[in-house]
């Protein structure tokens, strides 16, 4: 086990270094692929204004495949069903707990879906609700009332959890305000401007955190 975890740290010690993150594609019907414009668009404005070095053209990658080492971050969103497959589980779970990090944007009707398959992915954790004052929230953007509410669902509050191992977050899911949402091309949602920038700097936010931790 061991020389297993000594292999992943080595994938992410490059990974981090090289500063990509990915898409993650799953099974189960949902639309992985949705919000194409979503991650380039991110990946542009992160690397503008808080200085990564991130692919432009961001990659895809299975959740069973090993290719997912080479990432410290992948996004993940969608509006339908999600399966995770044991193997795929448990390949996950190993990412994640080795280092890597998964942002889950709820592009409505994941929510449902995603929290059963991530039960198969650490069963004995819950999502836990993140705090205004934790640190994803107060990386170089400032964000004193916790994550924004950015596309309106079902007249719900915005709210961001997290699930948490040893102490460290290495899932975020942001719900009721679809982050994603924002960081697609203006025509597409006919967001103004401003809400915009205030998604595309909570995204930021969360790459800095990830790629920090």
């Amino acid at each position: 086990m061991k020389q297993i975890l000594s292999i992943f740290f080595t994938f992410l010690f490059f990974t981090i270094n090289a500063q990509d993150v990915a898409i993650l594609k799953y099974n189960g019907g949902g639309d992985w692929y949705s919000n194409p414009t979503a991650i380039p668009n991110l990946v542009d404005f992160a690397n503008t204004n808080i200085k990564t070095n991130i692919a432009k053209i961001p990659q895809t990658v299975e959740v069973g495949s090993q290719d997912i080492f080479n990432f410290p971050m992948v996004f993940m969103t969608g509006h339908g069903n999600v399966y995770f497959s044991d193997d795929e589980a448990e390949n996950l779970r190993n990412y994640l707990i080795s280092g890597g990090f998964l942002h889950i944007s709820d592009n409505y009707g994941l929510d449902k879906f995603i929290r059963a398959e991530l039960k198969k992915v650490f069963p004995k954790l819950e999502f836990q609700e993140i705090p205004s004052n934790h640190p994803i929230y107060n990386q170089t953007f400032k964000f004193p009332n916790g994550i924004p509410k950015i596309h309106e669902h079902d007249k719900k509050p915005a709210q961001g959890f997290g699930i948490f191992y040893e102490g460290r977050l290495l899932v975020f899911y942001d719900y009721e305000t679809d982050l994603s949402d924002g960081w697609e091309d203006e025509i597409i949602h006919n967001n103004p401007k401003s809400v915009r920038d205030i998604a595309l700097k909570m995204g930021a936010n969360i790459i800095e955190y990830a790629f920090k931790n």
